[in-house]
């Protein structure tokens, strides 16, 4: 953020009650990068909504959409709220690139991320196996076919969550949750050195919520800027 952009956060601030800003600050202090989700090709929207939310209620700042033949639009009946708190990064097939796939991978592991795809394939890990050293995503394929080949041929591994049951899967959200779960409490018990936000990266995502939590902001931010002319 530039200083011009600083001020115009201090005085939307001062349209936020001192309450819900104790709050912005309670919850960026749980926030985290450490680990991240990937949905490639989800069928269905009201899926995609539901791991939006759980990841916002686990304090996961970050999620990767790679959209294919299936593009992804928020159901806001399903997110209630969370797609403003979470930010939500799109890959499209023809925007990107013709592959949104590698570009997504590539970007992960651009940024230090191991990633895994979530699948039963053999030679997975379980899901207790699986301990997050560094960075972690996890990619999540569709309700029907699961990840695609193309996914699996460019993670760093698979992982899956074993079944005792006659069904072979978990509902989208439900996964997302256990293991979402799991290794977070893995993960501060690693207690790694980068797991929570830097103080750079709070200061964008809390003017991104003051943004959102200020109504008329666009009107604010005209007369702002006319001032400060």
């Amino acid at each position: 953020m530039n200083q011009m952009e600083e001020e115009f956060s201090n005085y939307l601030s001062d349209f936020i009650t001192a309450h819900k800003k104790r709050r912005i600050e309670e919850l960026l202090d749980k926030r985290t990068r450490y680990l991240t989700l990937v949905l490639e090709n989800i069928y269905k929207p009201h899926n995609a909504s539901a791991v939006i939310r759980t990841a916002d209620c686990f304090g996961i700042q970050d999620v990767h959409i790679i959209e294919r033949e299936n593009s992804y639009k928020i159901n806001p009946y399903v997110t209630r709220g969370a797609a403003q708190w979470v930010d939500i990064y799109k890959y499209t097939q023809g925007e990107d690139s013709d592959n949104p796939v590698e570009v997504c991978i590539d970007h992960l592991h651009g940024e230090g991320y191991k990633v895994y795809a979530t699948s039963p394939q053999s030679g997975s890990l379980s899901i207790h196996e699986l301990q997050p050293h560094q960075k972690t995503a996890l990619v999540f394929g569709n309700e029907h076919e699961g990840v695609s080949e193309e996914v699996i041929s460019k993670v760093d591994g698979l992982v899956h969550i074993p079944m005792y049951g006659f069904s072979d899967s978990f509902n989208l959200s439900v996964s997302a949750s256990i293991f979402l779960f799991d290794l977070l409490k893995k993960a501060k018990a690693l207690d790694p050195k980068h797991f929570y936000l830097t103080e750079e990266e709070k200061q964008v995502i809390r003017h991104k919520w003051y943004r959102s939590i200020v109504k008329q902001v666009e009107l604010h931010e005209k007369e702002f800027y006319k001032k400060k002319g």
